[in-house]
């Protein structure tokens, strides 16, 4: 949350609005009618990224009495415009500010939190960028397009000792019976897992296109190479080229593999060794040092399953109630919170690592990146999961990394 200097600055504002304006020209969400909390209390959002993902992260936190959205950022005018009616229509004003430039965002002294919904290229800029200016971000996943830059934001959380969580609902929210079946020992010892997720990404194939007015184009290119226009990027079409994303395998990988690993109780580390498809391995398969596998694929329902000694389980099988779900208690959101997104604004007031904090989020990330890596490859990666290092292959070790197009390099 800002400092305590910072929150009184923004209760002296308000007190001097009321002074002036009245009480009766100000929305009664602002005065804490009704249950919400008066707005000289409430921590202050802005949202960078302002697509149907973004906007659609953003209406969770409208919701939230004790958070206000003021500002919106995008390259593309049509995506803040669409935000920014959004948030004065929940507030019923026309407060918001909007802006092309991330950078006017974390310059403001009267912004407490970011969410973050851009594409994935432009992830570690902003977010450290923004933690670098006193704010605490909430990142969609997949929250890093490489390796090298999950370590480098993970070290930005803690040098500026900010609250930092990933964007991945679905591996509590979702996939809690699968975690309840595989802890609680339902289904015996696991050992095997499979995450039902798309492929890797490739080399950009998109034809030239005129660049439309009111789309900052060089921006949204940013640190990645720079390619012609085109209108599918700006519109969620990015995910299956390499500049801007890992495809399907960090995309829905991203809960999928994390939400195979919290089950096994691998969330806070690494494989040991990933194997690509071959004659021997149908689907890539990430080892771990204890023995249990991931698959990349070659599930038989659903996102995610699991196999144990004792019998497997899959979506169906959560539907149709073929097991009885343990009640047993696995800890996850901070303070009851019923969401990502509360775990988050809990977080921010306590101070607390939320549940997808930096560390899960990038070692989730780093599965999937690594996965990647040996489908580009076409060979097996031996990875370190303490030193975080590729063993023993400098070409493979040089993908942990992308150089980046000045001047939105860090």
């Amino acid at each position: 949350m800002a400092s305590s200097f910072k929150t009184m600055t923004r209760r002296d504002l308000l007190r001097s609005s009321l002074a002036l304006a009245g009480c009766a020209l100000i929305p009664g969400v602002a005065l804490g009618k009704d249950g919400a909390t008066a707005a000289n209390e409430r921590v202050t959002m802005a949202l960078i990224g302002c697509g149907s993902q973004g906007r659609g992260d953003m209406w969770n936190f409208l919701t939230f009495n004790d958070f206000q959205v003021i500002a919106a950022c995008d390259v593309v005018r049509d995506h803040f415009l669409e935000a920014k009616r959004m948030i004065d229509g929940r507030y019923g004003n026309n407060d918001c500010f909007t802006t092309y430039d991330y950078r006017d965002i974390a310059n403001r002294d009267d912004i407490d939190t970011v969410l973050i919904g851009t594409p994935d290229h432009w992830h570690e800029n902003i977010s450290i960028y923004c933690m670098k200016h006193g704010k605490d971000v909430y990142c969609e996943k997949p929250e890093t397009l490489t390796i090298m830059a999950g370590k480098r934001m993970r070290a930005a959380v803690s040098r500026y000792n900010r609250v930092f969580s990933g964007g991945s609902q679905r591996v509590w929210q979702d996939y809690n019976p699968y975690h309840k079946l595989v802890r609680g020992g339902v289904l015996g010892e696991v050992k095997e897992a499979w995450a039902n997720v798309g492929g890797p990404s490739s080399d950009f194939d998109l034809p030239a296109m005129e660049t439309p007015e009111g789309v900052d184009w060089d921006r949204w290119c940013g640190p990645t190479e720079w390619h012609a226009f085109h209108p599918n990027l700006i519109n969620g079409g990015f995910r299956p080229y390499r500049d801007y994303s890992g495809g399907g395998t960090t995309d829905w990988g991203c809960h999928a593999f994390g939400g195979c690993m919290f089950a096994l109780g691998l969330q806070d580390t690494g494989p040991v060794e990933i194997i690509p498809p071959g004659p021997d391995h149908p689907n890539l398969t990430l080892v771990f040092e204890n023995g249990a596998r991931i698959y990349h694929g070659g599930g038989w329902d659903g996102v995610i399953n699991f196999r144990g000694t004792e019998g497997d389980v899959s979506e169906k099988d959560i539907r149709d109630g073929k097991y009885q779900i343990p009640n047993i208690y696995i800890p996850h959101y901070h303070g009851g919170a019923g969401s990502i997104y509360r775990d988050f604004a809990n977080c921010v007031r306590t101070r607390e690592k939320p549940f997808r904090s930096i560390e899960r989020a990038h070692r989730t990330a780093t599965v999937a990146h690594l996965a990647n890596i040996a489908h580009w490859l076409k060979r097996t990666i031996h990875w370190d999961p303490v030193k975080e290092e590729i063993i023993g292959d400098p070409e493979a070790s040089l993908w942990m990394d992308r150089a980046k197009r000045a001047p939105y390099n860090i």
